[in-house]
């Protein structure tokens, strides 16, 4: 390696690497501010418009998209046509280009930047060089991130100023990634600019996560799998907490853990919920966070045996005693943060201290309104559904009472909380709460009568004086009858139903509150 050029917007470890590069007489070509910044501590460097004898132009626009710059990185070493027209052209090589790119991505992220602030910020002569590397990677080395410097001057150092073939490759693939994520910022921010397409709903769609674990398996032990994350995704997921004790994760278990953060983070008061199988078994609100959880618990004490927990609060050391009880089993707990004397407890106490899981997953409330916008993926065979998620206002706010009998004060609590939880079950969905708790669930069912049987059956005597929540109409008054000849007291749906006077009149009858929100929450 003899000659390297750096240009870069981020100066994170930019000295140092010079540093390293100079201990192996490594010349040194710059722009800009980078120029400026290694010259500023004393490093040998030579402008690029020496090296190239043209200088920058265009308030900087043009000033590597030059002969000697490209024809330094693309000529062949192995070619001796190559080498005799960089000879005759006066082109010396180029071993090594050090760019990250102008900070496109964040320009446009912050509230009120102009267009033609964004625009400046398409960086031009960065992928030119990244790409023309990268093509030639047999020979030349790329580095597009400050986190890849350490390693790449510890191989330096290692093979006597070589580098190996292989983390010239790797480098080359992280090239491409960085640069086909980096157009795909620019394509959509230029989509939406135009009016082209929705900007929630493009018209081409293209996605770059990065691999965050390999995973033993998939869903099941046959089934290969990995875990993907969403770089520009800012708000608390499952996917981004810190895993803080426990055994590696499982596929099966990110899908309880997202759905677990998805319900808790609905409510302002101390929320618990209990997932088993991607569906809630218990849920609950309360004035403290252990109360909350033992509620929840209760909801369905046999299905949460072994179920994932999932709290909107930092858990405390109460909470923590609460999940412990005898007889209880948990695999991973997901919160916000966990204070030190809850963290003793919950991996010293239980039987399962080693494997249980905790996972802080941060402020719940933080970049919320990113969250509003996201945008649901689920792959097809063959292609791909998209659609905005279902968060935000539920409905409940514009309810109508369609019956005679009106639900008390604390009826209303517990239909709202109902209308809450029915869009985080499987359709067709049935739930059942009372005293602002998870009583009873029907998932998943072809038949919203057998949703509605099995709600009943899960709540046992706890059925009478509940409330029902429905994430569709009821199709007929049979889910109506059954309703009553169990107890309940009240109910929300969607109403919409040709037969919706049907199960009206029927709730009259039996003496039932209902109230209509006109809003669907099918989750498939």
């Amino acid at each position: 390696m003899r000659r390297a050029l750096l240009s870069v917007s981020d100066k994170s470890g930019l000295v140092e690497l010079a540093q390293g590069l100079r201990r192996h007489q490594v010349e040194l070509l710059s722009t800009g501010g980078t120029y400026r910044t290694l010259s500023e501590a004393g490093i040998e460097v030579k402008e690029i418009s020496e090296h190239t004898g043209f200088p920058e132009i265009l308030d900087g626009r043009v000033k590597t998209l030059h002969p000697k710059v490209h024809g330094g990185l693309l000529f062949r070493r192995e070619s001796s046509a190559h080498v005799d027209a960089a000879r005759e052209h006066d082109i010396d090589p180029i071993d090594l280009v050090v760019v990250n790119l102008y900070p496109f991505e964040q320009t446009v992220a912050r509230k009120g930047v102009s267009f033609e602030a964004a625009i400046e910020q398409i960086d031009i002569g960065g992928p030119s060089m990244i790409r023309s590397a990268a093509k030639n990677h047999a020979h030349v080395a790329v580095l597009t991130d400050p986190s890849q410097y350490a390693e790449f001057l510890e191989e330096l150092d290692r093979h006597g100023g070589k580098v190996p073939d292989k983390l010239l490759a790797r480098l080359a693939h992280a090239a491409f990634l960085r640069t086909s994520r980096y157009d795909h910022a620019i394509e959509q921010y230029l989509a939406g600019h135009a009016g082209e397409a929705q900007e929630d709903l493009p018209l081409t769609m293209s996605m770059t996560y990065g691999q965050s674990a390999t995973l033993r398996y998939g869903e099941n032990p046959h089934q290969r799998a990995a875990l993907y994350i969403d770089p520009d995704c800012l708000y608390a997921t499952a996917v981004g907490a810190e895993q803080i004790h426990g055994k590696e994760l499982s596929y099966n278990n990110l899908l309880d853990l997202d759905s677990a953060l998805s319900i808790v983070r609905e409510f302002r008061d101390p929320a618990a919920v209990v997932i088993k199988h991607n569906n809630p078994c218990g849920a609950a609100i309360a004035d403290s966070l252990a109360n909350a959880f033992a509620k929840a618990y209760e909801g369905d004490p046999v299905s949460a045996f072994g179920s994932i927990i999932g709290l909107n609060r930092p858990v405390d050391q109460a909470t923590a005693e609460a999940m412990t009880e005898p007889d209880r089993f948990v695999e991973a707990i997901i919160a916000p943060s966990f204070e030190a004397d809850a963290v003793d407890v919950l991996t010293t106490r239980p039987t399962w201290k080693k494997s249980v899981r905790l996972l802080q997953a941060g402020d719940l409330t933080a970049n919320e309104d990113q969250r509003q916008k996201s945008m649901r993926l689920r792959p097809l065979e063959g292609g791909m559904l998209r659609q905005s998620a279902d968060v935000g206002p539920s409905g409940f706010e514009q309810r109508k009472l369609v019956t005679e009998t009106a639900p008390s004060d604390d009826q209303l609590k517990d239909l709202e909380f109902a209308w809450t939880m029915v869009k985080h079950v499987r359709s067709n969905a049935i739930v059942l709460v009372k005293d602002q708790a998870l009583v009873g669930v029907g998932a998943g069912q072809m038949s919203r009568v057998d949703s509605v049987r099995i709600a009943i059956e899960k709540a046992g005597n706890r059925a009478v004086g509940s409330s029902l929540g429905s994430d569709a109409f009821f199709p007929f008054r049979d889910n109506i009858d059954l309703a009553a000849k169990a107890g309940i007291a009240a109910i929300v749906q969607p109403g919409g139903s040709k037969r919706d006077l049907d199960s009206i009149q029927a709730c009259d009858e039996h003496g039932i509150a209902m109230l209509m929100t006109g809003v669907r929450h099918f989750l498939h």
